[in-house]
């Protein structure tokens, strides 16, 4: 029943959200620069090894190239207000995993029950039961754009947009930007408000990571910066 009623309440925030969602704070201080120009260091990557998977840096740029799901998470937490910035690529190219699918970010993710949250394979199942948003872009084949609360082992929808104008396009340089600040979450692409959510019960502290499945894609320019 508490399930059911937090459910509930996670619902009708994500109604509320675009007027409740109005102040996004300043740039302050820089938590984190990657251009991926070296080895890839201080990132977790949990997926598949097989022949053909690969996750690294190359030609200056972090590539996920799977035939799988996958996860790189940054490996120290963030908390409080802040704004993650990247560009990002899927790859179309007559690559074995090329595939014009999933965007995918985590932020905020905690482990509930675990000290260590990276115990994981790359499964999507896999996570489940933590404790995070997840933003799903040109999921499913490039057929739904999506984003959900996780928490108490439940996985609750609070945006999704389903218009062609959402989805991806190949080989196309996206900037992604995700905010945090004040109990509201948001997500942008190019300047373009995907998603803005304000959560009842915020999560404030937690791990970011990269989220793909079968795709190949590339990522370069990350900074994250403390918000004012």
């Amino acid at each position: 029943m508490k399930q059911l009623l937090l459910a509930a309440l996670l619902l009708a925030g994500a109604d509320a959200a675009q007027a409740a969602c109005d102040n996004w704070g300043e740039r302050g201080a820089l938590l984190h620069r990657d251009d991926f120009d070296g080895p890839l260091t201080g990132y977790v990557s949990e997926y598949a090894r097989k022949p053909r998977n690969f996750i690294g840096n190359r030609d200056g740029r972090l590539v996920i190239d799977v035939d799988s799901g996958a996860t790189v998470w940054l490996d120290k937490p963030l908390s409080g207000d802040i704004l993650i910035a990247y560009n990002r690529r899927v790859v179309l190219d007559g690559g074995p995993n090329d595939r014009l699918s999933d965007l995918n970010h985590f932020w905020m993710a905690q482990d509930p029950a675990r000290s260590s949250l990276f115990t994981r394979s790359g499964k999507f199942e896999d996570y489940d039961d933590l404790d995070m948003y997840y933003a799903g872009v040109g999921g499913n084949g490039n057929t739904t754009t999506r984003l959900r609360r996780y928490g108490g082992g439940q996985r609750v929808l609070v945006g999704e947009r389903l218009e062609p104008d959402w989805m991806l396009q190949p080989n196309r340089d996206y900037r992604v930007e995700i905010a945090v600040v004040g109990g509201c979450t948001r997500m942008r692409i190019d300047g373009r408000e995907v998603f803005s959510y304000r959560d009842p019960q915020p999560f404030t502290r937690g791990y970011t990571g990269f989220r793909s499945t079968w795709s190949r894609q590339t990522i370069d320019n990350l900074t994250i910066h403390q918000l004012k």
